[in-house]
């Protein structure tokens, strides 16, 4: 548990010191991998325990990693800015986070909000939604747990890229550094972060709720790495294991109107008790041979909850925010293979 305690702490830290992550990596991290707010005192040792045994894992649901190819560019300086430079280029995408830890940190601070409610008199019709004021002992013991489990999320995913590169070194006789396996972005979703933004031309200190978004900060932003200065902040947006992904950047239109946020993915159009129901898992995976896309699954039944026509079309939601101007696109990515945790 010690061990673990100082890697809620230190986030991608503790993985560089471990030689689960190169030192570079950290300067592509959002938060370069760490979130200071984080107190592992803060985390159950329920949590603790879901967390030790789940560490460069994937996990079940929507998260993945895939190995991809580009498939269109639409900002070549952006993408070439990024190590993206020609349309057939491999690319590998990881879709994680801080697995049962999270979930159990989660768990406990609903028990722990209701009780608080209750006391400041805070109504809600759904428990989901369930608070406590940002400055009450709560909601500060509940943002160090949350930021504990970011950290853990990072590590997580550092793990994984270690694995990734691990397994490409060996099949391809080469090391990842000439291999050009170099981090492009590794960025958060569904957190809440202290941010400053204008509002009605004055500068506040906010807390921004990203739940199915994700940050998207414009160019010459000062908490975007300087490799990104130019350009805007990387995003990096999951479709399905049938279609497509891609990569975008923030915008300054994007900064003032949505606190420098755009969508995480393509949403699901099917729940998952409604896509078991209605899609044929055979005809399912018969299409996605058609495709051309290899598929390692930990469970059956994530072939029909996972399927491309459980989600909206990633393009039109894509298109969208481009129109909006709340972020832009730079690259388009089409899956080859995919692992299901």
């Amino acid at each position: 548990m010690e061990e673990l305690d100082i890697l809620l702490a230190d986030g991608i830290n503790w993985a560089i010191e471990k030689g689960y992550a190169w030192k570079e990596d950290r300067d592509h991290c959002e938060e370069n991998g760490r979130m200071e707010t984080a107190d592992p005192k803060c985390v159950s040792n329920r949590a603790k325990k879901r967390g030790l045994k789940q560490l460069g894992t994937l996990g079940a649901g929507n998260h993945y990693a895939e190995i991809q190819v580009v498939d269109e560019i639409y900002h070549p300086e952006a993408a070439a800015t990024m190590g993206i430079g020609k349309v057939g280029q491999v690319c590998i995408m990881i879709h994680t986070g801080s697995r049962g830890l999270g979930h159990q940190v989660a768990t406990d601070a609903l028990n722990v909000m209701e009780r608080a409610m209750a006391r400041d008199k805070i109504e809600l019709n759904d428990r989901q939604l369930s608070c406590a004021r940002i400055n009450s002992r709560e909601g500060k013991e509940y943002l160090a747990a949350m930021s504990s489990a970011a950290n853990f999320a990072w590590v997580n995913r550092s793990c994984i890229t270690y694995l990734t590169r691990k397994a490409f070194s060996e099949v391809f006789d080469r090391t990842p550094d000439d291999m050009d396996m170099h981090l492009v972005y590794d960025v958060c979703h569904n957190i809440a972060k202290v941010e400053k933004h204008v509002v009605d031309g004055v500068e506040k200190t906010l807390l921004v709720h990203r739940k199915g978004s994700t940050r998207a900060f414009p160019p010459k932003h000062p908490n975007i790495p300087k490799d990104y200065q130019s350009i805007g902040q990387p995003v990096l947006i999951g479709g399905t294991m049938g279609t497509c992904s891609y990569v975008l950047v923030g915008t300054e239109k994007g900064m003032t109107e949505t606190f420098g946020s755009t969508c995480h993915g393509a949403g699901r159009a099917l729940s998952r008790n409604q896509s078991r129901k209605r899609l044929n898992h055979d005809q399912v995976l018969e299409q996605l041979h058609k495709n051309g896309i290899s598929i390692r699954l930990a469970s059956p039944k994530l072939v029909t909850e996972e399927a491309p026509e459980a989600y909206k079309n990633v393009c039109d939601v894509i298109e969208t925010c481009e129109d909006a101007g709340i972020s832009r696109k730079v690259v388009k990515l089409r899956p080859i293979a995919v692992i299901k945790g």
